[in-house]
């Protein structure tokens, strides 16, 4: 398969099967999500890697439950240290999550990343990673702050991201919107329309890729 998607829950490679793709589940979280990408390019290679699902949309972002991000970069938003009341990232600690150089948490997205965004409709920006979902507004707008322009908030992309890098191969993040990021209401939740994001999504992509056209930005 030439597109390996990397989803957290069995609930969401559910709603992917069919899909003409191989479908694999991380469980939650970075390390996780990046163990799982790793397992699966060892065992068969793939030209792209997507973490895909679902994601709490942050408030300037504008995203509504049901519409769809992709990732200009994604970025592993909760790795650094706090001075005092200061959060400093690795690039200001001078440190890298690469082995050989340097790197930051931050990982840029796929070539063709625009481009999908802009046939599926989706909006395009930075998508973080934490560890820990955000369940204040007042934690959201910090994070806002510090990441301008951040989409999305998840727990996985980061961790397929780096695997993806260190194997060489391309990689972005691709998630439905269930809910605002923010205090916990779960019944403001929209799964369905999140899931259901997503997939329209992946389906743009591997249309595009159909018949060995991957547009502008193929890897």
């Amino acid at each position: 398969m030439d597109v390996l998607i990397v989803v957290a829950t069995a609930r969401e490679a559910g709603n992917l099967r069919d899909l003409p793709a191989r479908v694999t589940v991380s469980g939650v979280g970075p390390v996780a999500a990046a163990l799982a990408t790793q397992r699966a390019l060892q065992e068969a290679p793939a030209r792209l890697v997507v973490s895909a699902g679902i994601a709490g949309a942050y408030p300037a972002s504008g995203l509504m439950p049901g519409d769809l991000a992709v990732s200009s970069h994604v970025i592993q938003a909760d790795l650094g240290a706090w001075d005092g009341d200061d959060w400093l990232s690795l690039d200001a600690l001078g440190l890298s999550v690469l082995p050989d150089g340097p790197g930051g948490a931050t990982f840029p997205a796929w070539d063709g990343a625009e481009d999908l965004a802009r046939r599926s409709g989706a909006a395009f920006g930075p998508m973080l990673t934490l560890s820990s979902v955000t369940g204040s507004l007042e934690r959201a707008r910090q994070l806002e702050a510090r990441y301008p322009g951040a989409l999305t908030e998840g727990m996985e992309g980061a961790g397929v991201a780096h695997a993806a890098r260190l194997a060489g191969v391309p990689a972005l993040e691709l998630r439905g919107v269930s809910n605002a990021v923010g205090p916990r209401d779960r019944s403001a939740w929209r799964i369905p329309e999140a899931l259901s994001a997503t997939r329209r999504g992946l389906e743009t992509l591997l249309n595009g890729s159909s018949g060995g056209g991957w547009g502008a930005g193929a890897p």
